[in-house]
């Protein structure tokens, strides 16, 4: 079975948003991964890291699984109405609709969110609310055919619980292990809910700027 997976990319997006689904969907044997802008040009990620699509907007095929990323780069796309047009385009036809990290923000942009149960990253997913969407902390959420992702390394756990899905869990298991993913973090300090208060306040102060940029756009969270 040849499974078509897309996930967009766009200057700024956070690396691991994109390399953790990407690796998980890559692989699959016959798996073909497409990564979507609006051209081929190199994007720079979060890292500084340099990468580029293989698809663009108008010669991506059928998909059986769209992806929306996340990072510094998503508040542009949020006021971009050819991206947002692309994304709902895309999800037209696509078997599952998902997310990580604020990706989940531009879903709910185009219009995907209303009355779903779905999450972000943990410094965004108060913004949900105001996109339509019924907020919910944790790591992966799925309603029917949507699923969100939270923070970053949720990537890697939405990928595989995509593979059960779609190919059953053996085949999940099969990739987790080709991937040796078997998380154990050197500290409790991946949550909010685990974190020490001067971490959670340093964390918030050095995404600031990209709330501000949120806040201005949707207005404070109810």
């Amino acid at each position: 079975m040849t499974l078509s997976f897309g996930i967009l990319i766009f200057p700024n997006v956070q690396l691991l948003d994109v390399a953790g689904p990407n690796d998980a969907f890559a692989a699959v044997p016959g798996a073909k991964v497409h990564l979507i802008w609006k051209n081929r040009d190199l994007v720079t990620t979060t890292s500084g890291m340099e990468i580029h699509a293989n698809t663009t907007f108008s010669e991506c095929p059928k998909l059986d699984v769209l992806c929306i990323p996340g990072g510094g780069g998503v508040n542009p796309l949020l006021r971009d109405d050819e991206v947002l047009e692309f994304v709902r385009r895309a999800a037209a036809s696509a078997r599952y609709v998902t997310s990580v990290c604020t990706g989940s923000l531009v879903l709910g942009r185009a219009g995907l969110l209303n009355g779903k149960r779905a999450t972000s990253h943990w410094n965004a997913v108060d913004f949900l609310p105001q996109l339509g969407a019924i907020p919910v902390q944790e790591r992966v959420v799925k309603d029917g055919t949507l699923y969100t992702a939270g923070g970053i390394t949720s990537g890697i756990d939405f990928g595989l619980e995509i593979l059960a899905d779609l190919l059953g869990k053996e085949e999940a298991k099969t990739v987790q292990l080709a991937l040796e993913y078997a998380p154990a973090p050197p500290f409790s300090s991946g949550t909010p809910e685990d974190a020490a208060p001067e971490i959670i306040a340093e964390a918030r102060r050095r995404m600031a700027h990209s709330r501000q940029e949120r806040l201005a756009l949707f207005g404070a969270p109810v």
